[in-house]
């Protein structure tokens, strides 16, 4: 593929077939994410790629431990909301899942069931927790750091005839995965990476959210 239409190819899935990746390809996809630029390259990001058992066992423990404690305790908390148009992009987004979902605002427990679906891993046979540890003191940075490389990682799988899906949400759950791959306590959970082969069936992956005009997002000066 030419890479403005994987750029543009890559999007969200929330939906995947029982298909595992094959080992070489796996290798092939993260060590391409591993050129991701970094500031003065460092490399902060340390990644935990589950397959098979390991990640249906998370799978069921994440699960069980978003219905306990549905808010968790993330290493990086959430906080503020979004406001004004970033605040509009949200709702259109979580609107039109809903919609491909089958989903109402009225209906809770169909929401419910949207948001558990998270939990679930959308059924992919694999996913990525990605780390930074904790002597690093200027957080953004790292933040943009490892946007850099869950962007690259994303990419190389949409090259590869792969979909993925970004969560933050099961960064909710920093404790579960340390304990679960005897991880220390100074990695930090930054983010999960859902992926595998799309199932095309799903109508959650026939959702498209539209980009914000070049003017809005961009100002040239000469």
């Amino acid at each position: 593929m030419e890479f403005a239409d994987v750029v543009k190819a890559r999007h969200s899935y929330r939906g995947f077939l029982p298909k595992a990746v094959d080992e070489k390809t796996l290798k092939e996809i993260f060590e391409l994410a591993n050129w991701a630029p970094s500031n003065c390259n460092v490399q902060p990001w340390h990644v935990h790629v589950l397959s098979g058992d390991a990640c249906n066992n998370m799978r069921e423990k994440m699960k069980a431990a978003a219905v306990k404690e549905p808010s968790g305790n993330p290493d990086f908390p959430w906080q503020g909301k979004f406001s004004g148009d970033y605040r509009e992009r949200q709702i259109c987004s979580a609107l039109g899942l809903w919609e491909h979902q089958g989903v109402t605002r009225e209906d809770r427990e169909k929401r419910a069931w949207s948001w558990m679906r998270n939990f679930e891993f959308f059924d992919a046979p694999h996913i990525a927790f990605i780390f930074v540890t904790d002597e690093f003191p200027e957080l953004v940075r790292l933040a943009g750091d490892t946007g850099m490389y869950a962007q690259t990682l994303m990419l190389a799988m949409e090259n590869a005839g792969l979909g993925s899906c970004p969560q933050t949400s099961v960064s909710c759950y920093p404790d579960l995965v340390r304990e679960e791959l005897g991880i220390e306590s100074r990695f930090k959970l930054m983010m999960g990476l859902s992926f595998g082969y799309v199932d095309h069936s799903d109508s959650a992956n026939n959702l498209r959210t539209d980009r914000a005009t070049l003017e809005q997002s961009t100002t040239f000066h000469s």
